[in-house]
C-alpha cells in the first residue's frame, strides 16, 4: 500500500509539472504567476530552402535520324565516356545513300579527268595555232564544268556521310546514364529523348530565396555566405558541405524569389541527378532576445506573449519572431526587447489587463512540489482521473 502510494505521488508531481507549461498552471490558491526579464544572447540558427539537385551537366540524347532502334549498347546507370556509342539506329537506307553517292562522285572524277585532257590538248593545239580562241574557250568551261560537277557530287556524299553517322548516337560528354525508355526495335527520331547522360562527379542544388533575402546577399557577396550543408530525402546530412556558387539575375515574376545554386562534389556518385534535397544555410544571430515557444500564444497567425506592466498588470503583446527557429525557442524581432518581463507558464489562465502577483520561475517551481506534498490520497486520485 505504501509503495502504491508512492508511485501515485509521482504520478500527481508529473501531472502538476506539466501542468506549468505554456497550456496552464496548477491552483495555489492564488494569483502567483512565473515572470522573468528578457535577455539577451547569441543564437545558432540556420535558413532551410527545398531544393532540386542535378549533375553539373545533364545532356538530353536525342537522335537525329530517323529509324528503328537496332542496338542499345548501354545500361541504365552506366558510366560512359564522351564520343562512345550509345545507340545505333537501322542503317541500310543511309548506307545506300553513301553508296550512290560514291557512285555519283566517281562518275563526276571521270567526266572532270576527260575534261580535262581536252582542256590541255586544246591549250596545246591553240599554241600551234591549230584550233582558234572559241574552241579553246570551250573546251575550258567544259572542264571547269566538270569541276563543279565533282565538287557537288562531293558534297553530297559528305553529306550523306554525316547522315549515316547520326545512325550511331554517341554521348557527348562522360557521365551517368540514366533512363532508357525505349527498347530495341522502336520507332524513334528527333523528337524523342533516348536518354540522359548527366556528369555526376560534382553535382549543383537548386534553391530559391525571397528577392529580400536575394538583395542582401548580393550586397555582402556570394562569397560572404558560409559553405551549406545539405539534407537528402532520408533525413540524412550529406556529409561534405557545399558552397553557393550562383544567383540568377532574374527574379521570378510569379513567385518573387530568386534561384540560388549551391555546389556539391560527389566523388562516391551518392548524389543522383533529379532528387530532392533540403540545402542548409546556419547563420549566427547576437545580441537577440530569445525565448521559450511555451510562453507564446498563436493566434490567426500572430504571435502574442504577456508582458507584465505597471501595477503587475499583464499586457497582451504582439511579437514577431523569425520564422526559422530550433523548433523550442523563438528569435524575437519585434515586440519585446531585452529588459522586459513576461509570463513564462500558465498564459491561458491570463487576460489582457489582469492583475497578477508576479514570483519567479524557481519559486513557481518550487510550489509545484510543495503542492504535490501536501496532496491527500483523495485529491491524488482526483487529479489521476481528471
Amino acid at each position: 500500500m505504501k509503495m502504491k502510494k508512492i508511485v501515485m505521488l509521482a504520478a500527481v508531481a508529473a501531472t502538476l509539472a506539466s501542468c506549468g507549461g505554456g497550456g496552464g498552471r496548477p491552483t495555489f490558491g492564488d494569483n502567483e504567476f512565473p515572470v522573468t526579464t528578457a535577455g539577451t544572447s547569441s543564437a545558432d540558427m540556420q535558413s532551410t530552402y527545398p531544393a532540386a539537385i542535378k549533375g553539373v551537366q545533364d545532356v538530353e540524347i536525342r537522335p537525329k535520324a530517323q529509324g528503328f532502334l537496332t542496338q542499345i549498347n548501354v545500361k541504365e546507370g552506366q558510366n560512359v565516356s564522351a564520343g562512345q556509342v550509345l545507340f545505333v539506329i537501322d542503317n541500310e537506307t543511309y548506307q545506300a545513300q553513301v553508296r550512290q553517292a560514291q557512285a555519283a562522285v566517281n562518275a563526276a572524277q571521270q567526266q572532270c579527268n576527260t575534261a580535262k585532257l581536252t582542256y590541255d590538248n586544246s591549250k596545246k593545239l591553240h599554241e600551234k595555232r591549230v584550233i582558234g580562241d572559241y574552241e579553246l574557250q570551250t573546251s575550258q568551261n567544259s572542264y571547269e564544268s566538270a569541276q563543279a560537277q565533282l565538287a557537288q557530287a562531293q558534297a553530297a556524299l559528305a553529306s550523306a556521310k554525316e547522315a549515316l553517322s547520326y545512325c550511331y548516337v554517341k554521348s557527348p560528354a562522360a557521365g551517368v546514364v540514366g533512363t532508357l525508355p525505349f527498347k530495341k526495335g522502336a520507332l524513334v527520331s528527333a523528337s524523342n529523348i533516348l536518354t540522359t547522360v548527366s556528369n555526376i562527379s560534382s553535382m549543383e542544388a537548386y534553391f530559391s530565396v525571397t528577392e529580400k533575402d536575394a538583395m542582401a546577399i548580393s550586397q555582402a557577396g556570394l562569397a560572404s555566405l558560409p559553405a551549406v550543408k545539405l539534407q537528402l530525402a532520408d533525413g540524412t546530412i550529406y556529409p561534405l558541405d557545399g558552397t553557393v556558387s550562383k544567383m540568377s539575375g532574374v527574379i521570378d515574376a510569379a513567385t518573387g524569389s530568386v534561384q540560388l545554386i549551391a555546389s556539391f562534389q560527389n566523388p562516391e556518385k551518392v548524389l543522383k541527378s533529379g532528387a530532392t534535397g533540403t540545402i542548409i544555410i546556419p547563420r549566427v544571430s547576437s545580441n537577440v532576445v530569445i525565448i521559450p515557444q511555451s510562453c507564446v500564444s498563436e493566434v490567426q497567425n500572430k504571435k502574442f506573449v504577456y508582458t507584465l506592466g505597471e501595477g503587475n498588470k499583464v499586457k497582451y503583446t504582439e511579437i514577431k519572431v523569425d520564422p526559422q527557429n530550433d523548433g523550442n525557442n523563438y528569435v524575437i524581432l519585434e515586440g519585446l526587447k531585452a529588459g522586459d518581463k513576461y509570463i513564462t507558464n500558465g498564459i491561458t489562465k491570463l487576460n489582457d489587463g489582469m492583475e497578477i502577483v508576479p514570483i519567479t520561475p524557481e519559486r513557481y517551481q518550487q510550489k509545484i512540489q510543495e503542492q504535490a506534498k501536501e496532496m491527500s490520497a483523495g485529491d491524488i486520485v482526483g487529479a489521476m482521473k481528471k
